[in-house]
């Protein structure tokens, strides 16, 4: 597993990138803005460049036969571009400027983000690969709660530190995954040979569509969530700025913890178990959170939400690899990131036009509601069919 904690690194910049800059950068935007759901939807710029690009870099990556692997190009492309522009964003001097560094910022990172998630079961075997899973999204957690709490004292002190201290992670990030994974080395099961192209009937069975389908409902749950939460926090609770983003750290705090643990517990019990405790465990957090009265009653249900968002997140990367044939690892990433990326383009902005007519308290009921539909989803799954699509060539 060392090379595992190792990829964790990339998982960790990629995780402590987003986090902060749903976290902050909407503040940003509310300077020249006053509707939030024109906010919401410059929030998801990232996800209409995940939805063009990321199935095709995924699939491309397939393909790639270069000195470096399948993978690692894209790294070393899209890394140090996306450290640039991150630097920037803090730095605009009109909405012009704001959009075209987190444009450009957003391009690049669509640039490495499938091939790096690829890079985990490319050199774990099928059965490690949730407690794997568990590794990787353990230091991505880590990333998440360094960027709500460092990340709100450096913002706090100046707007630009938090936003600089990450561009060095990414460079920092690129080294070390660079320096200790080599593809055609490590890649289990290396292929020489460029595979043929993807049969996309075969992969996209009735499983996988029900599973995609689940997917895309809890992320338009929590992708809502994460890009307005500080705004809830500040103008539904009275909370200042960087009390709200610090309330997220309990959130990703509780999924930190609890990462590994869901990992071997989907190994043990079965992904689709797991994934199911864990999204019935959120439409309650979540519906619970629409009668919060204190700061500590948020905490603790964000607290309790993170560990049952950790189920979820844990196994279903796994379960949608596991769903295909092994030749396919990189188009089902992109496919799993297509889905993902339709959630958080429909989520903010709706939810956001939500808010613009019922005001801040609607945002946890539609959360709720949408984890209701994935748990419809998920129940539809059936355990012996998703296990034999496995054995697809």
């Amino acid at each position: 597993m060392k090379k595992t904690w190792l990829l964790g690194f990339g998982f960790f910049s990629i995780s402590l990138g987003w986090s902060l800059y749903n976290a902050f950068v909407p503040f940003f935007l509310d300077h020249f803005l006053a509707s939030t759901a024109i906010i919401g939807f410059l929030m998801t710029i990232d996800n209409y460049f995940a939805l063009f690009l990321q199935p095709y870099i995924g699939q491309r990556s397939d393909r790639t036969k270069t000195r470096f692997g399948r993978r690692m190009p894209y790294l070393l492309i899209g890394i140090p571009i996306a450290a640039i522009f991150y630097a920037l964003i803090p730095f605009h001097t009109s909405l012009f400027t704001l959009l075209i560094f987190m444009v450009c910022m957003n391009l690049s990172m669509a640039i490495f983000r499938s091939p790096t998630i690829a890079l985990m079961p490319d050199i774990t075997p099928e059965s490690k690969q949730t407690k794997a899973n568990g590794i990787i999204n353990f230091m991505g957690g880590c990333g998440a709660i360094l960027a709500f709490s460092v990340g709100s004292i450096l913002f706090n002190m100046n707007e630009s530190l938090p936003f600089l201290t990450v561009s060095a992670v990414f460079f920092v990030a690129l080294w070390v995954v660079f320096k200790n994974i080599n593809e055609n080395r490590d890649t289990i099961s290396y292929s020489t040979t460029t595979p043929s192209k993807i049969n996309y009937k075969k992969e996209l069975n009735s499983q996988t569509l029900l599973l995609l389908a689940a997917i895309f409902f809890w992320f338009i749950s929590i992708q809502g969530m994460e890009a307005l939460f500080t705004l809830y926090g500040v103008n539904e609770l009275g909370l200042s700025k960087g009390a709200s983003a610090f309330s997220l750290t309990f959130f990703s705090l509780s999924f930190v913890l609890f990462a590994i643990p869901s990992g071997f517990l989907g190994a043990k019990y079965g992904k689709k178990r797991v994934i199911v405790a864990g999204v019935i465990g959120l439409a309650i957090s979540f519906f619970l959170l629409n009668w919060v009265e204190s700061v500590l009653f948020l905490r603790i249900i964000l607290f309790v939400g993170g560990a049952f968002w950790a189920f979820v997140n844990i196994n279903s990367y796994p379960l949608i690899v596991s769903t295909g044939s092994k030749n396919s690892i990189g188009t089902r990433t992109g496919l799993y990131y297509l889905v993902s990326s339709l959630a958080a383009i429909s989520s903010p902005p709706i939810l956001g036009l939500f808010i613009d007519l019922f005001g801040y308290g609607v945002l946890f009921f539609a959360a709720t509601g949408s984890m209701l539909f994935a748990l419809i989803c998920m129940l539809k799954m059936k355990e012996k069919a998703m296990i034999s699509v496995t054995t697809i060539e």
